[in-house]
């Protein structure tokens, strides 16, 4: 069977730097941080007290008060990207085939608020208190199937859940269903909401958070040599793939053609990169491969670059074997310097800035890389203008999990 060509033609982002993907991209190529002390609660006993949160984000705003008591921070933030990413789309759903219309949307940890707020309950009140919404309020696939029922959308339906990677993974498993046939539509991407004091107390055990409380601004610092963990974050990234044969019979505007994907696994450690790079390497070498395309094509990669001693290392090693003497030529650079990291959202909202990059032709900039450890060029500091035709978004979870994706610059033939 012929493969289907795959292209975008919507997005829709609520992120540390602004709700909606035009105040997104404005911030992010200017080099400004979206990192501050959190405000969500009082972070006064943990270690990390800065986070990546979305200001001034009232639900009230896109959802009636009923809605918005039945849904978790992170699906409430789903609803709102996806909203976007439809308008943005032109998509007439009403007159779609929705059992040709599929959701994919990842989440890391799901609510975790939700679960934090009824085991209080439990613990204080009983468990005849506890609410009948606790677990369709906190379960991962809720941000999928929410969009499914708000839309009516009968296609695949489904959350991935591979921790950093899982907006990733969507977006290319959602590909793939388009490319052999399955599905006309997908609506993908992933979404999270994981500053609750149990989850940071989480991660700062485990030593993976910054500790660098009095400059929030300075705190995420991928690929420099004071690096020492990274920013929790939280937001939501949907996209619109559809088959170009379907976008260009409803006149849509395409943005950009989705290439190649590739995914494989560390098989190392529950939380440790492989320290070589190996499962990235595989990753990235699988997803150009099936793009159809060599390391010449590639022009810019949007790094996991979380800003983690181990991770940014075996990231630049990866990079450096599957690239060579080409990996010195490339531009790269990393989002999560500015917007943080946002666990299973992060590959959503950092494929929404590859997309733009590659559409305006301006590299978003690596902020407060002042002392490089790496001699690659990270695009340091401030924006650069450079035309790209294909570029690579790297995603990588705890657990080993690995993804890339490719995106093409559309040329109608």
């Amino acid at each position: 069977m012929e493969k289907r060509k795959v292209v975008i033609t919507g997005l829709g982002a609520v992120t540390p730097l602004g709700i909606g993907v035009k105040e997104y991209w404005k911030n992010l190529i200017a080099g400004k941080s979206g990192i501050d002390r959190i405000t969500l609660f009082d972070p006064e006993e943990l270690d990390s007290k800065i986070a990546g949160e979305v200001k001034n984000f009232d639900p009230l705003n896109f959802m009636e008060k009923t809605e918005a008591r039945r849904n978790d921070r992170f699906t409430q933030f789903i609803w709102v990207a996806s909203d976007e990413a439809i308008k943005d789309s032109g998509l007439d759903l009403e007159k779609a085939d929705k059992g040709r219309v599929g959701v994919i949307i990842g989440s890391g940890i799901g609510g975790l608020q939700t679960l934090m707020d009824q085991h209080d309950i439990f613990l204080n009140k009983g468990p005849k208190r506890v609410s009948p919404f606790l677990i369709p309020m906190m379960i991962a696939d809720m941000a999928s199937g929410i969009i499914s029922i708000k839309y009516k959308l009968r296609g695949p339906n489904m959350c991935i859940v591979s921790a950093c990677a899982s907006a990733n993974h969507s977006i290319g498993e959602a590909f793939k269903y388009i490319e052999r046939g399955d599905a006309d539509i997908m609506i993908c991407g992933g979404a999270e909401a994981p500053i609750v004091p149990l989850g940071i107390a989480g991660f700062i055990s485990m030593k993976a958070l910054t500790t660098r409380n009095d400059e929030p601004e300075k705190a995420s610092r991928p690929f420099d040599r004071d690096r020492d963990g990274f920013v929790i974050s939280e937001g939501a990234a949907a996209l619109i793939l559809e088959s170009e044969e379907h976008a260009k019979k409803r006149g849509a505007r395409i943005y950009i053609q989705v290439s190649g994907y590739g995914a494989s696994a560390d098989a190392f450690h529950i939380a440790a990169p492989e320290p070589s790079g190996a499962g990235a390497y595989l990753c990235m070498r699988n997803a150009l491969g099936d793009a159809g395309l060599t390391i010449e094509d590639i022009d810019y990669i949007n790094t996991h670059g979380t800003s983690t001693p181990v991770g940014d290392g075996a990231e630049v090693s990866a990079i450096k074997r599957l690239f060579g003497d080409r990996a010195n030529k490339l531009k790269m650079s990393s989002n999560k310097s500015m917007i943080g990291h946002l666990l299973g959202a992060a590959g959503g909202v950092e494929s929404i800035a590859t997309i733009l990059t590659i559409i305006n032709g301006v590299i978003p900039p690596t902020i407060n890389l002042d002392n490089p450890e790496f001699d690659l060029d990270f695009v340091p500091h401030k924006q650069q203008k450079m035309e790209t035709q294909s570029a690579l978004n790297n995603s990588f979870g705890f657990g080993g999990h690995n993804a890339a994706v490719v995106f093409t610059r559309y040329e109608e033939k």
